[in-house]
């Protein structure tokens, strides 16, 4: 009987939600900033403490990513969306991991995963993904969550459909990460979305960046043989708003607000650098051919095929390998050639999947090409024989 109670109250807050947002309701306004929250209670007191272990151990591990000029991008987003004074109360870790996660503690610990990164498009997308994180910690949700349920944590927050947990927990993360409920991540999403319009960011991004995670997940699942479940509430959307729901509360609220601010593409792919290439050779090495095959074609629709794009298209029908990916491989590789992406791994791709293809001349030359640019390759000496190459011999001093 209370499990249907608490039911029927959280389907009520979603009704009004929904209803309110679509009959013209602002965006919440920003209370006045306090300071850096602090314990204020025993429970809190022992929340902090997990917290800060999670700390100790980020700031060790070997995920983190120090690299000065992604970092102040990413604190310079945050700070332009919440606030220099509220800004001074996170400390930023931005981790390599090809999942898209992000995560506020309730010490003041903001971690975010370079999947995350990744499949932001805009500098709006990654505000509103910030914003809503740091909406949790000043709503002190992570608290409420704790005393609901102690024992229970989870490893993603924001997304859990890349089967990586047991990297997360290498992480530590379980520790810090708490199930949020539907009605706090709303009450995360209406605030965050407050935040986004003070840095003057495009609102429309908030809900941007939910339908295209849908849409990835439903290719991933598609792609393995399972039914699209359309964001509907299981895996990573178990602890979130229905799609359609959500769709329907922030594209009210972002129509409401004019949606015409701010939604630089150039700008976030000029700050992530050289870690964008990085970031897509993670991605390609998860095994989840449907998604990343849509993620790709999702960014080739913002940007058309680059070469960089077709160089990693052939990389993932070449890891692939099932009947006709060699040739398909080829044929992107080939392409992102002739475009200028004159990469040498892009070298070593196409001569392995013509040599698979059974083109041995061809292939042999494309390896050999890559051989003179890669001399010292970690695999230098298995591709030496497979382009039908001596063995190199060590040279210096005899005794």
């Amino acid at each position: 009987m209370r499990r249907i109670t608490s039911f029927a109250r959280r389907a009520l807050l979603a009704t009004t939600l929904v209803a309110t947002a679509a009959a013209g309701q602002t965006a919440p306004p920003i209370p006045a900033w306090g300071g850096a929250l602090q314990p204020q209670d025993r429970d809190e007191r022992g929340l902090w403490m997990m917290s800060s272990d999670d700390e100790a151990v980020l700031k060790d591990s070997r995920f983190l990513i120090t690299d000065k000029p992604l970092n102040d991008y990413v604190r310079g987003v945050l700070c332009r969306t919440v606030g220099a004074e509220r800004c001074g109360a996170v400390r930023l870790y931005i981790m390599r991991v090809p999942a898209f996660n992000a995560s506020m503690s309730p010490n003041g610990m903001m971690q975010l995963w370079s999947g995350a990164l990744l499949r932001m498009r805009t500098e709006a997308e990654l505000a509103a993904v910030l914003g809503h994180e740091f909406a949790h910690y000043e709503r002190r949700h992570s608290l409420a969550g704790f005393k609901q349920a102690r024992a229970a944590t989870d490893a993603a927050i924001w997304a859990s459909f890349i089967p990586i947990a047991g990297l997360a927990l290498s992480l530590g993360a379980l520790q810090g990460f708490f199930l949020y409920n539907q009605a706090q991540e709303k009450e995360a999403d209406l605030n965050g979305f407050s935040f986004v319009m003070q840095g003057g960011y495009r609102t429309g991004a908030f809900a941007d960046v939910w339908e295209r995670l849908i849409a990835e997940e439903d290719a991933g699942r598609v792609a393995r043989g399972q039914k699209a479940r359309g964001g509907r509430r299981s895996g990573f959307f178990a602890t979130h708003p229905a799609s359609a729901e959500r769709m329907t509360y922030l594209r009210a609220l972002a129509r409401q607000a004019g949606d015409t601010a701010d939604a630089s593409t150039a700008s976030h792919r000029a700050g992530l650098g050289p870690w964008y290439a990085r970031f897509l050779d993670d991605q390609l090495k998860l095994n989840d051919f449907g998604g990343t095959e849509w993620l790709l074609a999702d960014f080739a629709r913002t940007e058309g095929w680059t070469g960089a794009l077709l160089a990693a298209r052939g990389d993932l029908y070449r890891l692939r390998g099932q009947a006709g990916d060699m040739a398909q491989a080829a044929g992107f590789y080939r392409e992102a050639l002739a475009k200028g992406h004159d990469d040498p791994e892009t070298r070593r791709g196409l001569g392995l999947a013509l040599l698979r293809q059974g083109q041995q001349a061809e292939g042999q030359a494309m390896l050999k090409a890559y051989l003179d640019l890669r001399p010292d390759a970690n695999d230098a000496a298995m591709l030496r024989m497979m382009a039908g190459l001596p063995p190199k011999t060590a040279t210096g001093p005899t005794t």
